[in-house]
């Protein structure tokens, strides 16, 4: 049985004011979600409770991996159990390379599961580094530039995909992966993302719009309005969502108030 990543009536926010209203969802390990909503309806706030940003605040409810609560875990822990974020802006670390900053997240993840690891060697790791952007076809010159420092949009995206091919997380949360990347960037960053969904990493897909879908084709679609998910469904309620928006949501549940 794989892992599962379980969302059980969350209700959260920041500075006192509720931004999830009670969210439910189910990842799987293997499985593809896309979370849809318009702006304001709590979609990357999610993400952030998800991975453990102390700024937002959890009032009721859990989040379970595997059936044991994470919610007193460290952003780090999390990580270590084997849940993944993909930031929808990363940001710039001047003076560490990517490869650098690979080696250390990689080790810290085995010191997590064994204490006594001493850690990938400089040739094992370089070796390892460079069949996995091979695998993603990506220049391997890529590993010497400072993480994401005077990156493109689409460059720092695919720096995060990397982390993922690097660390192999078994769920992987992408929030808004596809913002501000012109549609040959969403093509190229969702080509590296389809090469690791498999049996072995699920995916939460976070998106205002359906054109990331596209290329990675979910096999679950959510609604987010408000604070909680209105409506599940297959493929065709992202088509569904292109085609008419999110007025249909409006009439019935009122207009959004915009979350922090």
């Amino acid at each position: 049985m794989g892992a599962v990543l379980e969302i059980c009536d969350l209700h959260a926010g920041v500075n006192g004011t509720p931004i999830l209203k009670g969210v439910n969802l189910t990842v799987r390990q293997g499985e593809v979600h896309a979370l849809m909503g318009p702006n304001g309806s709590g979609k990357s706030t999610l993400s952030f409770v998800l991975t453990g940003h102390p700024v937002y605040e959890v009032a009721s409810g859990d989040i379970l991996f595997n059936g044991e609560s994470i919610l007193d875990l460290e952003p780090d822990e999390r990580s270590h159990l084997g849940l993944f974020m993909a930031f929808q802006y990363p940001v710039s670390i001047p003076g560490v390379t990517v490869a650098n900053f690979l080696r250390t997240a990689l080790n810290a993840h085995r010191k997590a599961k064994d204490p006594s690891d001493k850690g990938v060697s400089i040739p094992e790791f370089r070796r390892l580094m460079l069949d996995r952007m091979k695998f993603l076809q990506m220049d391997p010159s890529f590993a010497g530039r400072y993480l994401n420092d005077g990156f493109s949009g689409g460059e720092k995206k695919r720096a995060e995909i990397l982390q993922m091919a690097v660390l192999q997380p078994k769920i992987a949360v992408m929030d808004e992966t596809d913002s501000g990347l012109d549609i040959d960037a969403v093509r190229i960053v969702a080509e590296g993302v389809n090469k690791l969904v498999g049996p072995e990493m699920g995916v939460l897909v976070i998106t205002h719009y359906q054109r990331i879908l596209n290329y990675i084709p979910p096999q679950f679609v959510h609604v987010m309005y408000d604070g909680r998910i209105v409506e599940s469904g297959g493929p065709e309620l992202a088509l569904k969502l292109e085609d008419e928006g999110y007025a249909p949501y409006e009439e019935k549940y009122g207009k959004v108030v915009t979350a922090p």
